[in-house]
């Protein structure tokens, strides 16, 4: 586990950040001769979250637009392939990237992309996921062992809430992450911590590749199986997976789903939460991430010298708060914060679901 020590002070951002958008794998879009302040890139991992598209790309994008136009950004979505990104990366700084912002699809693969940055004289902010034994500049994420306490604690917690009939110790399944990201390691301690010590018995545990929800589905399948009868809570690392692992458990005829954690409080997750299949996710307020990133890279582009809140690994970092988000929350945190709109959760499937729930006035 990381050696954390944190430091006082909060994020100073509110500074100037550029960018004219390129879409992935295209030619940026360009000032005239001289105008450009600089050039920052963004390398995202993959699209099957649905977070990076949908939020960390335009919010990134949105403050370098508004802050500093005759700036340039290129940026590439690698398709969790780790090869594809590492041909992203070098394209990016042979074109002149002058700051590397990068969610390595594989960690230890992203050393060498790191390393070329390096070469380049190239800053690189590790953005969401930690890139260890590599020389990289700043870290910019949320602190993955807390939400993985959080995840754990909800579980435990659901779990004492309604006593087995039989009396025997409740089983769960543990469903990690890929075994490539060192989140990943980070959540399981965090869970890990939030077991110790109750009478819960883990049935067997699981490092989905790639974050795949499908892979996770066939591996629930298969548990479910083995431990008939059994299972009554799952850990699912991220949304994704829980969404897998849901389905993999309505197959097997589950009614109703037992506790299933997530995380990143994407809209399924929430319209899933309202129905009563997963029990809760985490926010992580990934706008503010990828704004906090953006304003990093351009006080880096300009030679500043910006203020962190944490140190991991040495590597001076911002770490930014998770939210628990359960049935109780959606409203508090997620409606009336702007994430999530009761249109966009309460769609024709979950109204009845959303007016049990006081999304809306009443269920038709």
């Amino acid at each position: 586990m990381r050696r954390r020590r944190f430091l006082r002070g909060l994020t100073a951002v509110g500074v100037a950040v550029c960018a004219v958008v390129a879409t992935a794998c295209a030619p940026a879009a360009t000032t005239g001769a001289g105008d450009s302040e600089g050039t920052v890139a963004l390398l995202l991992p993959e699209v099957k979250t649905a977070r990076y598209e949908t939020t960390d790309r335009p919010a990134f994008v949105g403050v370098v637009e508004r802050r500093c136009p005759t700036c340039e950004i290129l940026y590439a979505n690698a398709d969790q392939d780790a090869a594809t990104q590492q041909e992203q990366a070098e394209s990016m700084l042979a074109r002149g990237a002058d700051v590397l912002v990068i969610d390595a699809v594989d960690a230890v693969a992203a050393i060498s992309i790191v390393q070329e940055a390096n070469r380049y004289g190239v800053p690189v902010i590790a953005y969401d996921r930690f890139i260890a034994d590599a020389d990289v500049d700043y870290y910019v994420s949320f602190d993955s062992e807390l939400i993985g306490y959080l995840q754990g604690r909800a579980l435990v917690d659901a779990l004492a809430a309604e006593p087995l009939p039989d009396g025997r110790r409740p089983g769960i399944l543990l469903v990690h992450g890929s075994p490539t990201d060192p989140n990943s390691a980070e959540l399981a301690a965090g869970v890990y911590r939030a077991l110790d010590g109750e009478d819960i018995e883990v049935l067997a545990e699981y490092d989905t590749p790639d974050w795949s929800p499908d892979k996770a589905t066939d591996w629930v399948e298969g548990q479910l199986t083995q431990f008939a009868g059994r299972v009554d809570g799952v850990y699912a690392a991220n949304d994704g997976i829980a969404g897998g692992a849901i389905a993999a458990m309505k197959a097997a005829g589950f009614d109703p789903v037992p506790p299933v954690t997530g995380q990143d409080g994407e809209l399924a997750a929430v319209q899933r939460i309202v129905a009563g299949d997963q029990y809760m996710t985490v926010y992580k307020a990934t706008t503010e991430q990828a704004r906090t990133a953006a304003e990093l890279a351009v006080r880096l582009l300009r030679g500043e010298d910006p203020r962190t809140t944490a140190v991991i690994d040495g590597v001076p970092s911002l770490l930014l708060a998770p939210r628990a988000v359960g049935i109780d929350d959606v409203e508090r945190v997620l409606v009336a914060g702007g994430v999530h709109s009761v249109d966009e959760i309460c769609t024709r499937y979950y109204v009845r679901a959303c007016g049990d729930a006081g999304l809306v006035e009443e269920a038709p």
